[in-house]
């Protein structure tokens, strides 16, 4: 039997600690990862100055549009108006279109909070806006589409319709006044009554600096506008569509002022702009051959008040047609020939 002295196992032992010591300050220490580090945040929403201005442009116009009194006292009066409803270049009127429609989508905390919910992780978002970018009609497929485009069939049939009764008021003013002499007297500048309506019908109007910041602070809040909740479904027109694109980008963060030229791409919307342009034409043929003051007040009321009117609420997509007004009288010959050559000349058109 081996025995140890008390200082031999004093020294045994100290030698053994010393060994568990050295080993475990050999030991590699385990290696924790770092955490990765969070996604980026999801921008803020986002809208460049220049969709509300166009806004602003097409707002003033049919709100003015919808005032024009159907009252006239002498040929003077009726100029006045002829030319404040002609005050719209096509193009710009259906772009501001588009641009409204972006804003009024911005009203829709379905459809804003939707499309962000989307875009939570950033290759969502990313995939969400070259979707959008490349096909424009993919936004009216994200979450609370159908709410922001009934927002926008609701306020843009109702400005069209506005301004489409007032047209319809003073179309019939047409028949009404033709027992009054004055209404009876040849306009005698025709040739220039025409050119100063071609002149304004290609002049761009200015926005309103105050409407155009209210319109501004309206989408980025998501408040502002008299909307009332609504729901429109498929198929939706190139302007509601476009107005959702816009609004989703501006959702994403993606239409800031660094993306005007974005933006500007997608206020181009051809089918409203078609439909303007055509009822220019028919205003400028249909003042070329009336005479009276009767026959230009038919010209205001019709063609260039009720078409435009019609061009808009069609581009609203509403499927609610707009009854025609009762024809009390017979149009002035001169100006059913003028307009009945205009049709027959459209449908002859090769596509």
């Amino acid at each position: 039997m081996v025995t140890f002295s008390p200082r031999r196992a004093s020294l045994v032992g100290a030698v053994a600690f010393g060994m568990l010591l050295s080993a475990c300050e050999s030991a590699p220490e385990p290696v924790v990862a770092p955490p990765p580090p969070p996604p980026p945040p999801l921008p803020a929403l986002a809208l460049n100055s220049g969709v509300a201005e166009a806004a602003a442009v097409y707002l003033a116009y049919v709100q003015d549009a919808a005032q024009i009194s159907s009252s006239f006292a002498n040929g003077d009066e009726v100029r006045q108006s002829l030319m404040r409803a002609a005050s719209y270049e096509p193009t710009q009127l259906s772009r501001g279109m588009v641009a409204y429609a972006a804003v009024v989508a911005l009203q829709s905390p379905e459809f804003v909070n939707g499309v962000r919910g989307l875009a939570a992780d950033p290759a969502n978002r990313d995939t969400l806006v070259r979707q959008i970018m490349a096909d424009p009609a993919y936004a009216a497929q994200l979450p609370g589409a159908r709410e922001a485009a009934g927002l926008i069939a609701a306020q843009i049939q109702s400005h069209g319709q506005g301004v489409y009764n007032a047209g319809s008021a003073v179309k019939q003013t047409a028949y009404d006044v033709q027992r009054q002499r004055w209404s009876a007297q040849h306009v005698t500048d025709r040739d220039a009554r025409l050119e100063r309506a071609r002149v304004l019908s290609a002049t761009p109007l200015n926005p309103n600096a105050d409407e155009s910041v209210r319109l501004l602070q309206a989408a980025l809040s998501g408040e502002g506008l008299p909307v009332q909740p609504a729901e429109a479904g498929p198929p939706y027109t190139q302007a509601v569509i476009r107005g959702l694109a816009i609004a989703a980008l501006a959702a994403l963060g993606q239409a800031g002022e660094d993306a005007r030229a974005t933006t500007e791409s997608l206020l181009n919307e051809p089918v409203s702009a078609d439909c303007l342009n055509f009822s220019k034409l028919m205003m400028m043929q249909c003042l070329a051959a009336s005479r009276p003051h009767y026959e230009e007040i038919f010209c205001l009321g019709q063609h260039i008040m009720m078409d435009t009117a019609q061009c808009v609420v069609d581009a609203a997509g509403t499927v609610t047609p707009i009854l025609q007004s009762p024809v009390l009288m017979a149009q002035p010959a001169s100006v059913e020939t003028a307009s009945a050559d205009a049709t027959s000349s459209d449908a002859q058109t090769p596509n």
